[in-house]
């Protein structure tokens, strides 16, 4: 949906000029269109490309945080959950995790009341409370070793993280937001009442913008950027902490996820994952360099394994492993020794030394709608309006259905569409959720979906995601708006972008 008007013009004006495409700047340039403010989106890779679609897939309130005493924390995280989850219904959906209890590292009591707190700190309507389990009788214990025969069950979501942030940025371009990937802000400059902002597209292409004011949601790089690109110094500063996650074949027969404890006393989650597989994370390793070359080390693998084996009947190790993922977090720094006890919270730096500048540090996935709500309450006065918060009842694309009912629409698109395969259908109702419709538009059999480029990924869905969705190339599309390339073979990736490319000679030929 990048307009290619704006994208061919060397200058441009808006109220807000937004820097990162991760979860926060997607969220912040959602709520700032909505409030009526002319609000441009940039973005140096693919959105999501980095920390924002190497999270552990959770919408939760941190039961860990607990034991660190970041109780606000944990009441605010906990307090959006069901927010998320009435949002985007088909992103978003409750689990249920099992913790197997291991006497040496916690008292029972401890975990019990833990989870009591855990329950209470926030008003619950659509998640489950927690409760004890048999695992020598529950479903859970099977895939156990026999030792482990008492555990814990508490409710939290999970989320397609990488499309919560392209529905967030497709909202903000359905109210109005201009959206640019593959393009970096490479100079800031403040001029009395405005920045003025040059941008530079992937093939050198370069924009100017007047912006009344900027914020900068560079993630990982929010200091460089101040520091290099703004020319301004900062009074907080963030703590690069690495995050990874390997992928393995399925562990274990239900639903509900696991959490287990550490010899460190960090958490393990082993989460099933796109059916098939287990998904078994995070590390947290303090990380220096570019962000943008973090990759998963040796040494968190065999982490990940041994955590794991711990627990695990049959034990997994590093040639089990399928895929992994990597992404370097910007966690507020404190003066935490240890990289898992570091605060998951934020701060919002507004400087109004002129046009005005603000700036998002820390964070985590579950909060970007209250941080959004709150980054856009402070520059409200600096930019001289009043319109207030509105994304607290409003639904993301695709999430409009009745009641956030998602077996009902899985019903009507089964009743709409009964000659698509039904593993093609489920995945559509997960990704788009209502705007299925849109995608299939007036496609009355499988045909009418064009060329099958890869299996069960058709041209019609590859079109629609490179029109409304900024895909551009085969990572974008079969590891961001979609997990296709989980399911596929190794040269996947290569003939998806030869498709691609065919297809956009095409395009200019015609």
């Amino acid at each position: 949906m990048t307009d290619p008007a704006v994208s061919l013009q060397t200058n441009f004006s808006c109220d807000l000029l937004v820097v990162g495409a991760g979860i926060n700047g997607a969220g912040i340039a959602r709520d700032a269109a909505g409030r009526g403010l002319r609000v441009l989106l940039c973005e140096q890779h693919d959105l999501a490309s980095h920390t924002s679609s190497a999270s552990s897939k959770l919408i939760h309130g941190g039961l860990r945080y607990l034991e660190h005493y970041q109780f606000g924390l944990v009441r605010k995280s906990l307090r959006e959950r069901e927010v998320l989850i009435r949002a985007a219904p088909h992103l978003i959906r409750p689990l249920r995790f099992i913790m197997p209890h291991a006497p040496h590292l916690r008292p029972a009591w401890m975990i019990r009341l833990g989870l009591l707190f855990y329950d209470h700190l926030a008003r619950r309507r659509m998640l489950a409370g927690s409760s004890n389990v048999d695992l020598r009788t529950h479903i859970a214990g099977k895939a156990l070793q026999p030792g482990y025969t008492r555990g814990f069950c508490y409710s939290d979501g999970w989320a397609d993280d990488a499309r919560l942030v392209a529905m967030s940025a497709k909202d903000a371009a359905e109210r109005g937001a201009t959206v640019l990937t593959r393009t970096r802000c490479i100079g800031l400059n403040r001029e009395h009442a405005n920045w003025t902002a040059s941008l530079q597209r992937a093939d050198g292409r370069k924009l100017t913008v007047s912006a009344r004011a900027v914020v900068n949601a560079t993630g990982p790089w929010v200091v460089d950027f101040l520091r290099t690109t703004a020319a301004l110094k900062t009074r907080h500063d963030v703590r690069l902490v690495q995050g990874s996650h390997i992928i393995v074949p399925r562990c274990f027969e239900q639903d509900e996820a696991y959490v287990f404890q550490g010899v460190d006393r960090r958490i393990v989650f082993a989460l099933p994952y796109e059916k098939k597989f287990t998904l078994i994370g995070t590390t947290d390793v303090d990380f220096s360099g570019d962000p943008a070359t973090c990759g998963t080390l040796p040494s968190e693998i065999e982490y990940l394994c041994t955590a794991a084996n711990r627990y695990f009947r049959n034990p997994v190790s590093a040639s089990d492993v399928v895929a992994s993922y990597t992404g370097v977090r910007p966690l507020l720094r404190d003066e935490a020794s240890n990289a898992a006890a570091v605060s998951r919270d934020y701060a919002l730096e507004l400087d109004t030394q002129g046009a005005p500048l603000l700036s998002v540090f820390g964070g985590k996935i579950t909060t970007f709608r209250r941080l959004s709500e709150e980054a856009l309450d402070l520059l409200m006065a600096p930019l001289g309006q009043n319109a207030t918060g509105w994304t607290k009842t409003a639904t993301l694309p695709g999430g409009d259905f009745k009641d956030g009912d998602f077996s009902a629409l899985l019903d009507e698109l089964r009743s709409r569409y009964a000659w698509l395969p039904v593993a093609v259908r489920e995945r559509y109702a997960h990704a788009y959720g209502t705007r299925t419709v849109r995608l299939l538009a007036d496609a009355s059999q499988l045909a009418d979906l064009g060329d099958e480029v890869l299996p069960e990924l058709y041209a019609r869905e590859i079109d629609y995601l490179c029109r409304e969705e900024w895909a551009t190339c085969a990572e974008d599309i079969l590891w961001r708006r979609s997990k296709l390339g989980l399911h596929l073979g190794p040269d996947s990736g290569a003939t998806l972008d030869a498709w691609l490319t065919r297809r956009g000679a095409d395009s200019a030929i015609a």
